[in-house]
């Protein structure tokens, strides 16, 4: 990734205050950032709620550690970019700072996935993430490395599953998934580096109007499709 500070540009089919009321209303983030886990509320009122500065005339937020977010007026919705903060001083955090922008791609994609699919819906998710031991990641290994708007039907991991390829970046690709209830699977695969020798894999799975057996069934299906071919990543130490 180039180590100039990053911009995450998306267009979003919706008015520049429903964009805005998603990045300033807890449960809204909710819908989008990241995925479930015990420590999410935290994590959002520290990104969203801790050391920023918001103007809501020129719809611009800051939020901590100085990415920039802004929501202008576009043709049929909004545009939004995400300037990234420049590299620091700190090369044990700056080490993560590429990590930290594939994530941000993932979860501004998510944002516009909601807004414009599922703009009032509570969504459940599960996520999963390792070094690849392979040479491809898991949207190659899965048959669903495709151009964006490519409709497609496709057993995967143990599920017939159909839907459109939804976005597509330098690492990353997203589809929605009709059996999910209109769901969106991001597929995530960073090649092997000096800091990571495997490479990482990673992959978000949003699910709405799922009973929690169904979501047991698909997790268990995923852990034991995903487990054996990008384990998670062990420290030196370990």
């Amino acid at each position: 990734m180039s180590e100039e500070t990053p911009r995450i540009v998306v267009t979003v089919a919706a008015p520049v205050e429903a964009v805005w009321d998603a990045l300033r209303n807890k449960e809204k983030i909710q819908h989008w950032h990241g995925w479930e886990y015990e420590g999410l509320d935290a994590e959002i009122d520290l990104i969203f709620f801790t050391a920023f500065t918001e103007d809501s005339e020129t719809h611009t937020l800051v939020i901590q550690g100085h990415d920039q977010f802004t929501v202008e007026p576009h043709e049929g919705g909004s545009k939004v970019t995400l300037t990234r903060a420049p590299h620091g001083d700190d090369p044990e955090w700056d080490a993560y700072y590429d990590d930290i922008t594939e994530g941000w791609i993932t979860f501004v994609q998510q944002l516009r996935f909601a807004l414009e699919r599922h703009p009032d819906d509570a969504r459940r998710t599960l996520f999963y993430a390792g070094a690849g031991d392979r040479s491809t990641g898991p949207a190659v290994q899965l048959g669903l490395d495709a151009a964006v708007g490519t409709a497609y039907e496709a057993e995967v991991v143990g599920e017939v599953l159909t839907g459109q390829v939804w976005f597509r970046s330098e690492h990353q690709v997203g589809l929605t998934v009709d059996q999910w209830g209109d769901g969106l699977l991001v597929l995530s695969y960073v090649g092997p580096s000096d800091q990571k020798p495997t490479g990482a894999a990673m992959a978000v799975l949003t699910l709405y109007g799922v009973s929690d057996a169904d979501r047991e069934a698909i997790d268990k299906r995923w852990q034991d499709w995903w487990a054996p071919r990008y384990p998670e990543q062990k420290s030196p130490e370990a």
